[in-house]
């Protein structure tokens, strides 16, 4: 199985580009910081930088709505980037390829609402917010969205 879920913050604007054949493809990277460890860094909690790329209605999803320093939640596989350059040189890279992708919290700045609930990839339109349930036998239970 090769499944990979990242929290963090984009570190750059999505960089949306198409084929020549015309599907869609943005190129992004993301920090997700390690907790606090006592061996590590002088107590200064670890940052990891990865690249990742979205592809289709993913991709124009990305380039439509994220850009540097927002905060999301990514879920896809690793995929490894090799291939030789314009000179020759052989080069070896991994990147993450996002399956999925959302709004990780916190207001975003172009509007007034949350960055909470879904987007919906393919369209782009906001998916309600989820519904909980409660418990109607007994109006003495707390709804827990949990």
């Amino acid at each position: 199985m090769n499944k990979v879920i990242l929290s963090g913050n984009l570190t750059r604007d999505p960089e949306l580009r198409y084929t020549q054949s015309g599907t869609a493809y943005a190129r992004m990277g993301i920090a997700v910081s390690r907790p606090y460890s006592s061996k590590s860094n002088d107590g200064q909690g670890i940052t990891d930088f990865f690249n990742m790329v979205a592809w289709n209605k993913t991709a124009e999803f990305c380039g439509r709505y994220f850009k540097k320093g927002s905060r999301v939640l990514v879920e896809g596989r690793v995929e490894n980037d090799n291939y030789e350059d314009k000179n020759g040189v052989k080069r070896y890279g991994v990147n993450i390829t996002i399956e999925n992708i959302e709004f990780a919290g916190g207001k975003r700045q172009n509007d007034n609402t949350s960055g909470g609930g879904d987007y919906d990839n393919n369209s782009g339109e906001k998916n309600p917010e989820p519904n909980y349930g409660s418990n109607d036998n007994n109006d003495d239970d707390i709804d827990v969205p949990f």
